[in-house]
Parts: C-alpha cells; structure tokens; sequence
C-alpha cells in the first residue's frame, strides 16, 4: 500500500512559500549590494573630482570653472548622503526579508514534521498488518498440518 498524506497540498504550498521568500531575500540583497556599489562608485568620483580641483587650484583657472567643481563635489556629497540612506533602507528590507524566510522556513517545518510523523505511523500500522497476515499464514499452515 502506497502512503498518501492527507496535507501534502499544505506541505507543497508551504515549501513553494518558503521558495518564493528565498528568491525576495535574494533579490532584496542583490539590491543592497547594488546600493553599495553605487556608494563606491560616488565615493570614487568624489575623490576624482577633489583630486582635479586640487591641481586645477595650482594653475591657471579662473574663479568660475573652480566654483563649478566645488558645486559638483557638493553634488556629490549631497549624492553620498541619499545613496547612504538608500543602503540603509536597503538593509531594513533585507532584513524584514530575512524574518520572513525564517517564518516560512518554521512553517515548513512544522508540516514536513507533521507528514514524517504521519508515515512513520503508516509505516508502523502497514508493518503491523504485514505481521498480522504472516500470523495468519503461519497459523493456518500448522492448523492443516495438525489434521
């Protein structure tokens, strides 16, 4: 006899749930690392930038092209400050992500735990009637024996 768990519909829709709330995690990460990126790349141009002010300060530039620059790198700063915010929304996200994979990955364990329990009880019940009808087998067999 074969095992059907009654719930198996239940332990499917939990573990697609927990697969979908895997990919969100991965996705909400792979959206932090991005932000990240970004941060870098802004803290890079930054740099470039203070860098080219600096020698365009020791030559011959006039006042408005060095205003420019400075403006740019306010820009920049301005830039840094939103992007630090994103990240810090980004790892809010993954986190709120992350207990809610633990949530489904709980729920999951529970029914999976639930249908184990449930075929070792069939299995126990399906040994239980095996040895019943070899009982039986045997005692019919030393019954017409004994006749």
């Amino acid at each position: 006899m074969k095992f059907n768990y009654s719930f198996q519909k239940v332990v499917d829709l939990k573990t697609s749930e927990k697969s979908h709330a895997e990919m969100h995690l991965s996705s909400a990460i792979g959206q932090l690392q991005a932000e990240k990126h970004t941060l870098g790349q802004l803290f890079s141009d930054k740099d470039q930038m203070a860098d080219s002010l600096q020698t365009q300060a020791t030559n011959a530039v006039s006042a408005f092209q060095l205003q420019q620059m400075q403006d740019y790198i306010n820009y920049i700063d301005q830039c840094i400050l939103q992007k630090r915010q994103d990240i810090q929304t980004a790892q809010v996200k993954v986190e709120e992500k992350k207990e809610h994979l633990t949530t489904k990955m709980l729920d999951e364990k529970v029914w999976l735990q639930a249908r184990g329990k449930a075929l070792e009880s069939f299995q126990k019940e399906e040994s239980l009637r095996e040895q019943n009808e070899l009982d039986e087998m045997a005692t019919v067999r030393f019954a017409s024996r004994t006749r």
